[in-house]
């Protein structure tokens, strides 16, 4: 008898997470840290996956997962950040050990951000969809200035709020985000290795789905094909692409249509539609409209000119 799946646990608000989770109210109603080392402060951990209405950006001690090249370690270990945005699953893995288990964490309800700019700025930083697999290992340097971000929100949500609150805690957020991006890409650098197998491996998906036909029967590949294939997360991916060579994976992805096209459009007499078709695109007049927007020539154009 198949065993019943539990249901995930909802919470809407801070307040709702915070007594789910053993804690005391939350200074404000909209934003929080959770601090369990300063305040000797005990989670109780759900049994299974949970969403939160709201962001959260966690910082644990000890992180998994750290990238290893033979005998040696790519990553640091000063801890690491996780990042979840609202309406995303977080904890249930495997091994039993939830993402809960974090040392400080910053709860911020979208609500927080209305009329700041922030609010839209924040959808643009793509590691808030990063898979836990992909935690931002930081090193000791990083740790603090992280570290003390944290606590300067903290301490601004203790101290009394008044009219410019707000404006000092989001500045603060955005500072933490910047800080975090920052970081990330210095992790792309420190992974360089791996991000050029990545890249070797896209590469070598690309041209394998366009020569067995898939895209004739499966339509245009799509980064998340890629990111399933190569177990990455889609913005973790693109992210990484973009580090390397400056171009996301929907670019890399373009770009080999392109290169295709150009090479049916050189060697073969099909019609500009039976070329759309054979590279996946449901209508032809969608290839003629990239094909120009990449080279400047529509594809007849671009055939006549070879010729």
């Amino acid at each position: 008898m198949k065993k019943e799946e539990s249901p995930l646990l909802r919470f809407d608000s801070l307040t709702q997470a915070h007594r789910a989770f053993g804690l005391p109210d939350p200074q404000h109603p909209l934003i929080s840290v959770v601090n369990t080392i300063d305040h000797q402060l005990t989670i109780v951990t759900p049994p299974h996956g949970h969403v939160l209405g709201f962001y959260k950006i966690g910082f644990k001690p000890n992180v998994k997962g750290r990238l290893r090249y033979g005998q040696s370690y790519y990553d640091f270990d000063g801890g690491g950040l996780l990042f979840a945005s609202p309406n995303q699953i977080i904890g249930g893995d495997k091994d039993g050990e939830l993402s809960d288990s974090c040392h400080m964490t910053l709860l911020i309800h979208p609500d927080f951000l209305w009329n700041y700019p922030l609010a839209k700025k924040i959808k643009q930083y793509n590691f808030f969809s990063y898979s836990t697999n992909e935690t931002l290992h930081l090193s000791g340097k990083e740790k603090e200035v992280i570290i003390a971000l944290f606590k300067n929100i903290e301490g601004e949500l203790e101290g009394r709020i008044d009219e410019l609150s707000q404006d000092v805690i989001i500045a603060q957020v955005e500072l933490l985000l910047h800080y975090a991006n920052r970081f990330y890409k210095r992790q792309f650098i420190t992974r360089k290795a791996m991000g050029n197998d990545v890249l070797q491996k896209v590469e070598e998906l690309l041209n394998t789905y366009f020569e067995t036909d898939t895209s004739l029967k499966q339509g245009i590949p799509t980064v998340q094909y890629l990111s399933d294939q190569l177990n990455i997360s889609p913005g973790y991916l693109s992210d990484m692409l973009r580090s390397l060579t400056g171009q996301n994976a929907q670019q890399h992805i373009h770009n080999k249509l392109i290169e295709k096209a150009k090479e049916k459009l050189s060697i073969t007499k099909m019609t500009v539609s039976e070329i759309a078709y054979e590279l996946g695109f449901e209508h032809p007049q969608s290839f003629s409209k990239l094909f120009k927007n990449k080279t400047s020539l529509t594809p007849l154009a671009f055939r006549n000119a070879f010729n």
